[in-house]
């Protein structure tokens, strides 16, 4: 075990890696950069122009002057002596802006409160499904799965806004608290979760979908195994059949999943937190992207990278937790 940990470590870094330098690549490739930018802004705002000699210098400051590979060996050398550079917006460091407790726990929060209600829904779902097939249960649930597949979320998250927030006045349309008065103690925990009541409802409703629809297939195919089948000839309660031989199989590729959990924890809901103007950190990645911000983009990515391959390599763990015929090495 300890062995093929090691193993994997070292694939990891190699993983990053590589990673990093097509990110860089890509980043250095956008049809506009934050330079850019601030030149068309000064343009528009000075009737001389700017000269050519400032152009370059900006370039020189932001470590935007030489090749991409340059540019790219310069920022891992950096990086290696944990240094993540400072935004090119407001000149702060990387690692405060994007470790942010407010940007990182709101989209944490976000995220974390909808995976556990995503569980808590699709799999009893899809089991249901799965058990009941071709039932009014079974259809039900296919019509819930082509909702959550199907609808984009700033559309449904608009919706939802429309009708509970501008329509009815049941919930605040957008933000994480009433900027008009000042709150303390329970009203202000109140108004914080009522804020964050569409946020969580759009972001679980769009994703329990895809969650009931791998239950589902997952568990009919258990169902019509072999085993199942001698578990009921020898006169199993249907419900440990079901939840004691069928559902544990079932949870193999449910820990597939597993590898994409932890970083979308991090990751925040970027168009979600835009359409509910929340102070999120997939809000802020998005504006960073937008601004062409490449000491954000860089470490907010390379953060997600590492997550997700923790995340597989965690997965890869449990699979010989949840089946014992897997044996690593």
């Amino acid at each position: 075990m300890f062995k093929y940990i090691l193993k994997r470590i070292g694939i990891s870094i190699l993983i990053l890696l590589g990673v990093s330098l097509i990110l860089y690549t890509l980043l250095r490739c956008m049809p506009t950069d934050f330079v850019k930018q601030r030149i068309i802004a000064l343009n528009a705002n000075s009737q001389d122009g700017v000269s050519e000699e400032f152009i370059q210098q900006m370039y020189k400051t932001y470590g935007l002057d030489g090749t991409i590979l340059q540019g790219y060996f310069n920022w891992l050398g950096n990086v290696c002596r944990l240094d993540f550079g400072k935004s090119f917006t407001n000149q702060r460091e990387v690692l405060t802006e994007v470790f942010d407790p407010d940007k990182l726990g709101t989209s944490f929060l976000i995220a974390a409160i909808a995976t556990v209600f995503e569980f808590l829904i699709a799999i009893p779902l899809g089991i249901t499904a799965a058990t009941h097939q071709y039932s009014i249960r079974d259809y039900v649930v296919t019509v819930l799965v082509l909702i959550g597949v199907s609808l984009p979320s700033f559309f449904f998250g608009q919706m939802l806004k429309d009708i509970f927030a501008n329509k009815l006045g049941w919930l605040p349309p957008s933000g994480t608290g009433d900027k008009t008065q000042t709150l303390v103690g329970l009203a202000a925990v109140n108004d914080y979760i009522r804020h964050m009541i569409l946020p969580i409802l759009t972001v679980v409703i769009l994703s329990i979908g895809s969650r009931m629809r791998m239950t589902r297939t997952n568990m009919l195919e258990v169902l019509n195994s072999d085993y199942i089948r001698t578990a009921r000839a020898k006169g199993l309660k249907e419900g440990k059949v079901i939840y004691k031989h069928a559902f544990r199989n079932t949870m193999i590729p449910l820990v597939t999943s597993l590898a994409g959990l932890i970083p979308s924890l991090f990751s925040g809901a970027m168009i979600t937190e835009t359409v509910f103007d929340l102070p999120g950190i997939g809000k802020y990645a998005l504006d960073a992207m937008t601004t062409g911000n490449i000491p954000v983009i860089m470490t907010y990515n390379m953060f997600l990278a590492f997550l997700s391959v923790v995340g597989v390599l965690l997965a890869d763990l449990m699979y010989a937790v949840v089946d014992p015929r897997v044996k690593l090495a």
